[in-house]
């Protein structure tokens, strides 16, 4: 579905996430994004399985009109199909320790 809000989104985000459903209320707008499948490139010899999704994690992002921006993420369950174990695609978005974008708490540390 594509919205528009993709603009919005950090850079490559729309590489692995799709956005899936927005929310606009009077104080915030929630972007509900699923990771996308796995593309050949990504697999390399292995093949995966996906096994539906890990719980929505909200990441707060810039506002956009005085509204705050919730990123509603749900990443896939992956498992690699020969030997069962679990995969993740490494994406650095969050800033470590935090719940927000990398850009985003790189913004509020410069704040006097």
């Amino acid at each position: 579905m594509k919205t528009g809000y993709e603009l919005l989104l950090p850079e490559g985000l729309t590489d692995y996430f799709d956005v899936i459903d927005v929310e606009e209320y009077d104080t915030r707008i929630i972007l509900h994004l699923d990771e996308k499948i796995l593309r050949e490139s990504e697999m390399g010899d292995s093949a995966y399985l996906s096994k539906g999704f890990y719980p929505a994690v909200d990441i707060q992002d810039f506002p956009v009109r005085d509204r705050g921006l919730t990123l509603r993420v749900r990443r896939r369950r992956w498992q690699e199909k020969a030997t069962g174990n679990p995969y993740m695609r490494d994406w650095e978005v969050i800033a470590e320790g935090t719940r927000l974008t990398r850009e985003f708490a790189t913004f509020l540390k410069e704040l006097p």
